[in-house]
């Protein structure tokens, strides 16, 4: 075996431990307030988020992983060795993290290690799409803290009734995620088209953003009204179905973000060395995502639904509508986020309306250790990444 062909092979197998990694991290987080809600049990919500992110992954994991690829140092293409230290740099001190029961952000952990090792193999800092990303970064806990609190504040509030609020909310899920792009879906421009575009040009409707909306907002009233009736028949029942849907879009949504920090390293390695198309490579991410949600996920699970904050299953909804609509946005601007982050700003932001009305609340030391880890997770994964290519470079046959 030569040894590119070795350097490719290791760089896989790389790719694929780092998407076990994040199956059992990043993706664990959406099912948590559902489970900290008693909607779901602990294993079956695990079971779930195996099968579901892993599908997320082949439907929406393009975008993020073209970014973690060609977007984050300039002046270069990725190596096989390159690759191969950026993943190994990342997962390795996820993982870490993971045995500890802190959730390590994987989107701060990958982008400083693929930053690393690009630095080292001669690029140059792509500092505005650094900028972008970082702006994205801080707005995430804000708005996300804002828009959890204001809906947990309203679904808690005793003079709102609870059929039309949460059947309002569902609907304007529902028009969101069908409206949001599929690569599994044709469109007329031969890119990931969506839902609701598929079903204005069936229905000869106008192929453009008109019918798709129109589309849209008529599957939302249909979703809102499916839970109404629902709502109006157990209130307790539907919510908890609710919860249990909501989760599920969310574990969705985030193995769409995830697994291109997996993959993203070996885009170039993947498409130029190998000459495949790219749906190969989310594909190993998706089984890698699957075993690890089936495999690892129940402890952090446990974690980010027990110790960061005691929800409730309305604060637990309030919780999953911002986290779905940042990481879909995310995912249409291309952004790497971390998914623990995304959830935990929106599980921080809903646990405050707890901590107002003097229950026990959000875990500030908890949440501290949090942030501490987030920032050591960047700077170090660079540092060691950076390390670790100059090491490897320095062995003989790989240099």
């Amino acid at each position: 075996m030569s040894s590119l062909a070795g350097l490719v092979a290791v760089a896989l197998v790389a790719s694929l431990f780092m998407s076990f990694t994040v199956g059992a991290n990043s993706n664990s987080a959406p099912i948590a307030p559902a489970v900290g809600a008693n909607a779901i049990s602990t294993l079956r919500g695990a079971l779930l988020v195996g099968i579901v992110a892993a599908l997320g992954a082949v439907a929406q994991g393009g975008r993020i992983s073209e970014t973690i690829g060609h977007g984050l140092v300039t002046g270069v293409t990725i190596t096989p060795l390159a690759a191969t230290a950026t993943l190994l740099t990342a997962a390795t001190l996820i993982t870490i993290g993971n045995s500890r029961g802190y959730p390590i952000p994987s989107a701060f952990t990958v982008t400083g290690a693929a930053i690393g090792a690009g630095i080292a193999l001669g690029g140059g800092f792509a500092a505005a799409t650094y900028a972008k990303i970082l702006g994205f970064w801080l707005a995430i806990p804000i708005v996300e803290g804002v828009l959890a609190y204001a809906i947990a504040w309203l679904l808690l509030d005793d003079r709102v009734a609870d059929p039309p609020s949460i059947a309002l909310l569902a609907g304007g899920v529902g028009s969101a995620l069908a409206t949001i792009r599929l690569a599994v879906l044709p469109s007329p421009g031969g890119g990931p088209g969506s839902i609701a575009g598929v079903v204005a040009r069936a229905l000869g409707l106008s192929t453009g953003t008109a019918g798709g909306l129109l589309v849209g907002g008529a599957i939302g009233l249909f979703t809102a009204g499916v839970a109404y009736w629902q709502l109006r028949r157990d209130v307790s029942t539907g919510i908890d179905r609710m919860l249990v849907g909501l989760a599920l879009v969310v574990v969705f949504t985030s193995g769409g973000s995830q697994v291109g920090l997996a993959t993203g390293p070996l885009e170039s390695v993947v498409t130029s060395s190998l000459g495949l198309p790219s749906i190969y490579l989310l594909g190993l991410g998706a089984v890698g995502i699957l075993l690890g949600g089936w495999m690892r996920s129940p402890r952090l699970i446990q974690a980010v639904a027990r110790e960061y904050a005691s929800l409730g299953p309305k604060r637990a909804i309030a919780a999953f509508i911002p986290a779905f609509l940042v990481a879909q946005a995310a995912i249409a601007l291309g952004y790497p986020i971390s998914f623990n982050k995304v959830m935990i700003s929106s599980i921080v932001g809903a646990g405050l309306v707890g901590r107002a009305s003097g229950s026990d609340g959000v875990s500030a030391t908890k949440t501290g250790y949090t942030l501490g880890a987030w920032i050591a997770s960047m700077v170090g994964g660079g540092a060691i990444s950076f390390a670790l290519y100059h090491a490897l470079a320095a062995l003989p046959g790989l240099g």
